[in-house]
């Protein structure tokens, strides 16, 4: 996907093994400039490794990003093969022009194609429920090897999209997600 000739921006699709050094620097500072208080942790960096990432680049800088990562995520016990949206990203200087929009639409499109759920956490609804995600309305959970441990913290921040392959939810079902280090939602 790219901008036309009079949109200095282009967006680019990569699997994460195809990023350069130079791309993961340049999303590093991305991030930072983003979080410049350092709450964008090495962790977080981590968790948005593993899947397809959106790429808006503009002038050869990065300047915007989205990733989707599988994950599995079990409402009442039941697992659901999840994209999760990580590191939703639009540097300072270009924020309000569309670029997460155009971003996430491609993700979303993604996300619908193959996952029977899409999931974030966010503390920013309206971006997401216009393009047609939903708050989850049920407790979430993180799943750990000693058993499931109450996410109290999260109720309330966490977002689904529903697919094609998504099976009959309620969306106040227990939801779960498996434990990684750092954020677990």
């Amino acid at each position: 996907m790219t901008a036309d000739a009079r949109d200095p921006v282009t967006v680019r699709r990569s699997p994460t093994p195809a990023l350069s050094a130079a791309d993961l620097a340049q999303l590093l500072d991305l991030w930072h400039a983003c979080w410049p208080d350092g709450e964008f942790t090495p962790e977080d960096a981590e968790h948005a490794m593993g899947g397809i990432h959106w790429i808006a680049e503009a002038d050869g800088r990065v300047v915007a990003h989205v990733s989707v990562v599988p994950r599995t995520l079990e409402a009442d016990g039941r697992p659901l093969a999840t994209g999760y949206v990580e590191a939703v990203a639009t540097h300072p200087g270009w924020r309000h022009r569309g670029l997460a929009t155009r971003l996430l639409q491609a993700a979303d499109a993604h996300i619908c194609d193959g996952f029977e759920l899409g999931a974030l956490g966010t503390g920013v609804h309206g971006l997401y429920e216009r393009l047609g995600w939903e708050t989850w309305q049920g407790p979430t959970w993180v799943r750990t090897q000693a058993g499931l441990m109450r996410t109290a913290d999260e109720d309330g921040y966490i977002m689904v999209l529903r697919t094609p392959r998504t099976p009959p939810l309620r969306g106040t079902e227990a939801l779960s997600c498996d434990w990684r280090p750092g954020d677990a939602w």
